[in-house]
């Protein structure tokens, strides 16, 4: 056991894993060992004659499963970058396990009676303002786990634990099956007439990759179906894709139905079990939110401007599409490709002309300088780490003013077999104790970016740059965590609160001073041409309605299969058509989103998808105050470093914001910043 990678300490910088020598069969023993570890600090603290104290018991229990967290933190991490039928396989044990060994804590009579003692002392004990946090988040966590259920109910809650931890990743790991199973091989290169030649390009080279030599084949990774939706005129091939798009993980061998019945009644039981009417009450409560009726009301207060803005744009597609190609009937596949017509009529440009200004890593590099020049962060690539993919980049990260050291900065950017579809950013580790000392965080951004070809490099296009840059958000919220507690560290703040920093970065993206600092021309080097960033500008709002109108609609669906009676759905399609009536401008032409909807009943999203439409309140209220001092302002992006990105979850996120921003949030901000009020 002691040759485990997982559970040796690790000799590269910062402590971070050893890719290089994790192989598949570590995971399991490493994980069975770290639990029996962790089973022997929990009876440490039970068994203390001590009376119970903050640091006996509270912050004991913070360190008491770290091995645990490292070994399991790996392999979930990888589940998800490489995915496999031998890590989804291990996925169905290692599950449970970790399962029953959380249910074995949070409903341990004896530990929560230690906790609880000092709970009931917490006015009198001088705690800080982020020791008070650990110890009401513990109390209550072991409270929303059960720990005051009778014997029967505990039982239950642990099985329903366990059952859940297999069909989250089963859910996800079919819908990459069911995506990975749909190719659209195409022989004659008349058929992708109004592709671009970066797409067919990519298309050509997957071909080649899967011996279909000769031909072209676009899959549903994004960087193949998107464009195809957007520029391609054979509208039978978007049809085609489209309809397999939208109908992943439903029906077939890969069918997801049976998964999302029996995860939305295991939390609908566990919510009733603990006392709430529904799954959305109980993950609400740890909300800013509040309550689900505070989400259907905000979401209400969308769709009223929304809606009918998104029939306008819809009309208005409609008429183009009839004059131009006589479409007596728009569908659904027809709407990405024209709008961008549309666009380009309009505004003169083709999302295809950033392209060749946006290459990966003069992109990244821009990044890079843009976090420099807010945050004072230096990024340099490092060959001293080990990865899990040859693609796969390094970085470490520093504080200009001084060298000290700051975090280790994973990117994983391209598509390949067995990696989830979307971006996202994790933690191998999050900053704050961990062994005895207070450790920098292991931090990963992983995306889906075009891959390279062999005569070009990764182009990317506008909406890709501001994946990046949203994921960046994420990862320098955690890289600038300066906390004690890693469960309060960086990212680990209330859920409607998590998007804030990844969505504000965004706003960045259509800012000509950080355009012009690493957007030039892949060929040429020519920089982009300052009236097509106009051109950018001038279209941040067009077809606005229907977009929000969309993140409202998958808002609602999310809220109502949270907030249902589970014993009365029969047909996962017809709940989903009824729940999305009010949002939907098409009647559903294919599958429903639900089955492959992995947000929701694969990720940490459930009754919590509105939080990007709630966290674009803020970021659009923050970012307000950048415009008015200054894009690089530093009095203004210290105050949000200190008293945002550096605080995690040490405090209440409504606290923090108007720490930095002097005031809450207008509630207005975002539906003024798209021009949808005066």
């Amino acid at each position: 056991m002691s040759n485990n990678p997982l559970l040796q300490k690790s000799t590269l910088p910062n402590q971070a894993p050893h890719f290089d020598k994790i192989k598949t069969e570590h995971y399991l023993p490493a994980i069975e060992q770290a639990i029996i570890d962790a089973r022997a600090n929990i009876e440490w603290i039970k068994n203390n004659e001590e009376a119970p104290t903050f640091e006996n018991t509270l912050e004991a229990m913070e360190n008491a499963s770290e091995s645990l967290g490292t070994a399991a933190g790996v392999f979930y991490n990888q589940l998800s970058a490489i995915g496999g039928d031998d890590l989804h396989e291990l996925a169905a044990q290692i599950g449970p396990m970790n399962a029953e060994f959380s249910s074995d804590v949070s409903l341990d009579e004896t530990l929560f009676a230690r906790v609880k003692a000092v709970y009931d002392l917490r006015d009198d004990l001088g705690l800080t303002a982020e020791q008070y946090t650990l110890l009401d988040d513990s109390y209550r966590g072991f409270v929303r786990s059960g720990a005051l259920l009778d014997d029967d109910k505990k039982q239950r809650f642990r099985e329903i634990s366990q059952e859940l931890s297999t069909l989250n990743p089963a859910f996800m790991q079919n819908t990459v099956k069911a995506s990975e199973e749909f190719e659209l091989i195409i022989e004659d290169k008349a058929e992708l007439s109004g592709l671009p030649t970066s797409a067919i390009d990519a298309a050509r080279h997957a071909a080649d990759d899967k011996g279909y030599d000769g031909k072209y084949l676009f899959t549903l990774d994004y960087p193949s179906f998107g464009p195809f939706l957007q520029y391609a005129d054979n509208r039978a091939h978007r049809e085609t894709i489209w309809c397999a798009f939208s109908s992943r993980a439903w029906l077939g061998e890969f069918d997801n139905s049976a998964n999302i019945k029996s995860i939305i009644s295991l939390r609908n039981e566990r919510a009733n079990l603990l006392g709430y009417a529904s799954h959305a009450d109980y993950v609400l409560e740890e909300r800013m939110a509040k309550s689900s009726k505070n989400v259907f009301e905000f979401l209400d207060k969308l769709k009223a401007s929304y809606k009918p803005a998104a029939e306008k744009d819809l009309l208005m597609l409609r008429e183009f599409a009839q004059k131009q190609h006589d479409i007596d009937e728009l569908k659904p596949w027809d709407i990405g490709y024209y709008s961008e017509k549309l666009k380009q009529k309009l505004f003169k440009f083709t999302s295809e002309d950033f392209r060749p200004y946006y290459q990966l890593d003069k992109v990244l590099g821009g990044c890079f300088n843009h976090f420099s020049k807010l945050f004072g962060l230096k990024f340099v690539q490092s060959d001293k780490y080990s990865t899990w993919h040859k693609d796969v980049k390094v970085f470490d990260v520093f504080n200009e003013s001084d060298d000290s050291f700051v975090g280790t900065l994973y990117g994983d950017f391209h598509p390949r077999t067995g990696k989830n579809q979307g971006a996202w950013k994790t933690s191998y580790r999050d900053q704050g104790l961990f062994g005895g000392e207070k450790l920098r965080p292991v931090i990963s951004i992983v995306c889906n970016f075009t891959k390279p070809t062999p005569s070009k490099p990764s182009l990317l296009t506008h909406g890709e740059v501001t994946t990046l840059f949203h994921e960046m958000g994420h990862a320098v919220h955690a890289l600038l965590s300066d906390v004690t507690y890693r469960s309060l560290a960086g990212t680990s703040v209330l859920w409607d609160f998590v998007e804030l920093p990844s969505q504000l970065q965004e706003n960045w993206c259509y800012e000509k001073e950080m355009l012009d600092s690493f957007a030039e021309h892949y060929e040429t080097g020519e920089k982009i041409p300052a009236e097509l960033i106009e051109k950018l500008r001038s279209s941040m709002h067009f077809m606005v309605g229907w977009t929000g109108l969309r993140q409202v609609g998958l808002a609602t669906l999310d809220m109502a299969w949270h907030s249902c009676d589970p014993d009365k759905i029969e047909d996962i399609a017809e709940f989903e058509d009824a729940a999305t009536k009010d949002t939907a401008l098409f009647p559903r032409l294919a599958g429903p989103v639900s089955t492959s909807f992995g947000h929701i009943f694969a990720g940490g999203y459930s009754a919590g998808y509105y939080s990007y439409k709630w966290a674009e309140v803020l970021d659009a209220d923050a970012f307000e105050l950048f415009k008015e001092r200054g894009l690089y302002d530093q009095k203004t992006a210290q105050s949000y470093k200190d008293n945002v990105l550096s605080r995690g979850g040490s405090e209440k996120p409504d606290v923090l914001y108007k720490r930095f921003r002097g005031r809450d949030a207008d509630p207005d901000a975002l539906l003024k910043r798209e021009g949808l009020l005066g």
